[in-house]
């Protein structure tokens, strides 16, 4: 796969559910949404799909309906996680049908904190089976570990099947030190919405974002436009869309992008447990931020 295809906006799909089951019907609605809202690729099963919370048939089944519905009209990644040894890892990605997809997402293993040369090994066992390329997710306020910018370019350098970290560590000179030194074909994907503007003016390549699920448009403009170098634009529509960041996250993500999708008729607010929805404050505010950008000049819906 060219790298190319993974740069730009990326969306990590929410999963919705409707009486504890997954709704299909709502899932088409929002791949629909986010392919007419202008996004570059999309992100199956990452975390923001829930996806520890599936079962392997219910993975499967979102893989196969993802890729029938997008049916090649953009990139697919396949999230892959819910693996806390690398030995599972590898079982679970031997246990897919990926032919369609265009790479595969995995991050750190969780609880069991490795070193960094445990983090290098874990990723090269995962390179060695791999039959897609792979992106990189540094994730630690998940996994209690930190993909360190060193490890990062030291797996960049060593094969070229990594194509990619989507990083949201939330340092950005953890980002700069990857974008400084990486080698060319080496992308850097921001994991925070909020510090996507930041990390694409020092010149990081695109987001794997939460946000674009429901406003894809406002969202993929804002990247578009920093990448074409028109900062002027993208800082206007970062603006517009900064303060509803912090709402989508008070309780806890997919809660809060599912209660603004909610909102907005697309799908239920419902969340597996240990999730729970947000509460009316923070469903109030969503809303109530939502309707300011909806009335804000450049927004259109």
């Amino acid at each position: 796969m060219k790298q190319q295809l993974i740069s730009g906006t990326g969306v990590a799909l929410v999963t919705p559910y409707r009486q504890g089951k997954i709704d299909f019907e709502a899932l088409e609605k929002i791949i629909e949404h986010v392919i007419a809202g202008g996004v570059d690729f999309i992100v199956s099963l990452g975390s923001t799909g829930e996806a520890i919370m599936l079962t392997t048939a219910e993975c499967k089944e979102v893989f196969k309906f993802t890729l029938g519905k997008v049916n090649g009209r953009l990139p697919v990644v396949a999230g892959l996680f819910g693996a806390n040894s690398t030995s599972h890892l590898i079982e679970r990605v031997n246990n897919y049908d990926l032919k369609g997809f265009s790479a595969i997402m995995s991050s750190n293993p969780s609880y069991v904190k490795p070193t960094q040369e445990g983090i290098f090994q874990h990723y090269m066992a995962l390179e060695a089976i791999s039959p897609l390329p792979i992106i990189l997710y540094n994730v630690p306020g998940r996994t209690a570990s930190n993909l360190a910018a060193e490890t990062t370019l030291r797996l960049a350098r060593t094969s070229k099947k990594f194509i990619a970290v989507k990083e949201a560590s939330g340092n950005l000179e953890q980002a700069m030190q990857i974008i400084k030194h990486k080698p060319d074909d080496f992308l850097v994907l921001s994991g925070d919405d909020a510090l996507t503007l930041p990390i694409l003016a020092c010149g990081g390549n695109g987001v794997i974002s939460v946000i674009a699920n429901a406003l894809p448009e406002e969202f993929s403009g804002m990247v578009r436009a920093a990448l074409n170098g028109d900062f002027e634009t993208a800082r206007r529509l970062n603006l517009d869309l900064l303060d509803i960041h912090p709402w989508l996250y008070v309780d806890g993500n997919p809660a809060g992008i599912k209660s603004l999708l909610n909102s907005m008729g697309i799908c239920s607010n419902e969340v597996r447990l240990p999730l729970v929805p947000v509460t009316e404050k923070t469903a109030e505010n969503l809303r109530k931020e939502w309707d300011k950008m909806r009335s804000a000049t450049l927004v259109t819906h």
